[in-house]
């Protein structure tokens, strides 16, 4: 009964983000460390950090594989999936009947726009939190300052990776002989040999599936060969996968209109925005064309969440980790101060109007400390109600 009670709660949990988590893969990080840190206390400050800056490694969509990780810190496998459930099933249903009924109307109306300033005042909440117990000193600082610099002048996915390198190598010079504090160690109930096997399965699809796919002549083959490959490939996030899913999809399954007007659309719900994966499969092979899409889409994640857990609860608790890891959390809250600005900034404030809905919103957050559903609500509301009147 109680391990059921706690994959209700992991469900439960996931869920309700998953139908309020808008503003992209920087702003869920925001939401996830509200619910799962602050609220919940299923982990601490510094586990979080550890496990974002592990995904930052991965391809593949890194707020989701945060949120399956957490899962899996919680329940195990299945604790994942369901994680992973209900942190995209919304999202994914949505896009699926919007491609049912798409008219190819414009979605830029005020109450999207409210939804992208909404993220503005979550990952600024976020970067309070994280701050104060991740960069305590002025070492730490720097690298912060630093790797927000390198982020911003070379934004791409591979300086993102270059900067965690680099600051993990700066802290284990600068903390290598610091006392290694008692590392929390990840609760895991799968081990190395788990892991081997998930790589094994991981390296096998994405060989396997092109080769095979002259001699297969199936649909949902072909989608599953698609959405596989790239899931498996794409570094730096959900708007990343646009550009690499566009050369598989159009022309061959759709025209550009089609396309584009799905990114609008995957814009506007909450959620990772690989789901728009289930927008592609309903207009590639209808229903079952939505499932073989999304579990494609999203298997390498798993995979590689599963494969690389075991070994990472194992290195961060040695204390040459550790230090690096000083540096690596660092970089991590530099990366999102970054992002602070581009995309979240620069793409939801386009006027002062804006900006002091953003305030406002902030202001909800951290001040009157009100859920972040409701703030999303509000903030919507206010987008909407600038849209008409002003």
């Amino acid at each position: 009964m109680m391990a059921q009670n706690k994959y209700l709660e992991i469900l439960k949990a996931s869920t309700k983000l998953g139908l309020t988590s808008f503003g992209g893969p920087t702003a869920h990080l925001g939401y996830f460390r509200d619910e799962y840190v602050e609220k919940r206390k299923w982990l601490d400050d510094k586990a979080y950090a550890d496990i974002v800056a592990l995904c930052q490694f991965l391809p593949g969509p890194a707020s989701s594989q945060v949120g399956i990780s957490i899962g899996m810190l919680r329940g195990g496998i299945l604790g994942g999936f369901l994680s992973w459930f209900g942190f995209t099933m919304p999202s994914v249903l949505i896009l699926a009947l919007f491609a049912m009924f798409i008219s190819g109307a414009a979605f830029d109306t005020g109450w999207i726009q409210g939804l992208k300033i909404v993220a503005v005042a979550v990952v600024a909440h976020a970067l309070l939190g994280m701050g104060k117990s991740l960069v305590p000193d002025r070492q730490r600082v720097a690298i912060a300052v630093l790797s927000a610099s390198a982020i911003l002048l070379v934004p791409t996915a591979w300086a993102q990776i270059g900067v965690i390198i680099i600051a993990g190598i700066i802290g284990f010079l600068i903390y290598k002989n610091d006392k290694a504090p008692e590392a929390v160690k990840l609760a895991l109930t799968f081990g190395k040999k788990t892991g081997i096997a998930a790589w094994t399965i991981f390296a096998g699809l994405l060989i396997g599936l092109p080769l095979l796919r002259p001699v297969i002549e199936s649909s949902y083959y072909a989608i599953f060969d698609i959405f596989y490959r790239v899931g498996s490939i794409v570094f730096g996030g959900g708007h990343v996968v646009l550009p690499m899913l566009e050369r598989e999809v159009v022309p061959t399954f759709m025209d550009a209109d089609t396309f584009i007007a799905g990114y609008g659309a995957a814009q506007a719900v909450p959620g990772p925005l690989f789901t728009l994966s289930a927008y592609l499969g309903q207009l590639m092979g209808s229903g079952w064309g939505v499932v073989v899409a999304v579990f494609a889409m999203f298997l390498p994640s798993f995979l590689l969440v599963i494969g690389t857990l075991p070994f990472w609860s194992i290195i961060r608790t040695k204390s040459g980790v550790q230090a690096a890891l000083k540096g690596v959390n660092a970089a991590v809250v530099g990366i999102l101060l970054a992002a602070l600005y581009d995309p979240v900034f620069t793409s939801a404030i386009q006027g002062p109007a804006d900006f002091a809905v953003a305030v406002i919103a902030f202001a909800m957050l951290v001040y009157f400390k009100l859920a972040p559903w409701i703030v999303v609500l509000i903030t919507a509301i206010l987008g909407a109600a600038m849209y008409a009147f002003l």
